[in-house]
């Protein structure tokens, strides 16, 4: 929750920031998707890494790291410089989330491998509402920057829990980061992956440009629509021995399906607070289920080159993520009807090439 909360807490504080520095706040979109790209290109340099160097020993320095670059964003003096830091910021927090996702995969039992998945992919969603409600709790009685104050010394302090929770790194693989590096284009290809990779920059994008453009819209309530998808993210790991019954490229698929479904209707209705909140709780769910099953998918297929597929999973989760605030600027000058049809004509394409995956 940390680490994401830092992408969706930037949201809430792009009216705060925009006035303080006297420019637009939709100009302002790009210091959320200049954290996403750096996030990204984290997943990728990290990822193979932690097979040479282990994988506690990158996520803490990882972590370590991002205490620093968090407070350096609160001390920004002008929008430039917030971009630069924005993205050092990004990269030097990719270190974890692919890196714990091997963790995982290498530590726990199979048969418990989807849950666990589950309740971690529920710790990156539930950073869409605890990011954003801290955010906004923050500027509000001491301004935006305190966001950024409080997060470096939360890094500093995740930094040592970490360092003394996780399991001591074995030998080193011996495995040049390299071989990782020269794995991923041929798992691109791969006739078992390719269409779920294709189908992951749409899931985590559409769900942060729906927010965005609810801030930039200026809709009423924003409070209470933040807080409302918090009972479904927390109830889908429950659900997951149910859920995992069902074959893994049919559940994503029809995830995403019910996601598209909520986005189409959030556009052709552009409804009143208290639908708009059912709607978004619909978009929630189909997100929070297709997450952890794509990764498990993915991880499952990819075998021995499981910590490359990882990496490039979570590379295009945030690449998609850091375009959505760009679609959301682009796209909500009239209101939300545009921004949510398109979303869920992206979010329904996923759904296709999920359901159609086969190993």
């Amino acid at each position: 929750m940390l680490a994401t909360g830092q992408l969706y807490g930037m949201i809430p504080l792009l009216g705060r920031a925009a006035s303080g520095w006297q420019v637009a706040p939709a100009s302002l979109t790009w210091l959320v998707s200049a954290f996403g790209f750096g996030y990204a290109a984290g997943f990728l340099l990290f990822g193979p890494l932690s097979d040479r160097l282990g994988r506690r020993r990158v996520i803490v320095g990882g972590v370590a790291a991002t205490a620093l670059t968090t407070a350096l964003v609160a001390v920004s003096p002008s929008p430039d410089a917030a971009l630069a830091l924005r993205v050092l910021q990004g990269l030097t927090i990719g270190a974890f989330p692919p890196v714990a996702m091997a963790y995982v995969a290498e530590r726990v039992a199979p048969d418990r491998r989807l849950v666990t998945v589950t309740a971690m992919t529920t710790g990156f969603l539930a950073a869409a509402v605890f990011g954003q409600l801290a955010a906004q709790g923050l500027a509000a009685v001491l301004g935006w920057r305190s966001f950024f104050v409080a997060g470096g010394v939360a890094f500093a302090a995740a930094a040592v829990v970490l360092r003394w929770a996780l399991l001591p790194d074995g030998p080193s693989t011996g495995r040049s980061p390299l071989a990782v590096y020269r794995a991923m284009p041929p798992l691109l290809r791969a006739p078992g992956l390719r269409l779920l990779f294709l189908a992951v920059p749409a899931v985590l994008g559409p769900f942060v440009a729906i927010y965005t453009g609810l801030q930039l819209t200026g809709t009423t309530g924003l409070l209470g629509l933040r807080a409302s998808a918090l009972p479904v993210i927390l109830a889908i790991p429950l659900l997951t021995p149910w859920l995992s019954r069902v074959p893994g490229p049919a559940r994503a698929g029809l995830a995403l399906g019910l996601a598209a479904l909520g986005t189409a209707l959030v556009g052709l209705l552009e409804p009143g607070t208290l639908v708009l909140a059912l709607l978004l709780m619909l978009v929630t769910a189909g997100i929070s289920v297709a997450a952890p099953g794509l990764i498990d998918m993915i991880a499952a297929r990819a075998g021995d080159a499981r910590a490359a597929a990882i990496s490039i999973y979570s590379a295009l989760m945030f690449v998609g993520a850091s375009l959505g605030p760009q679609l959301a600027a682009a796209l909500t000058a009239d209101g939300m009807r545009a921004l949510g049809l398109v979303l869920a004509v992206l979010l329904a394409g996923a759904a296709a090439l999920a359901a159609v995956s086969r190993r």
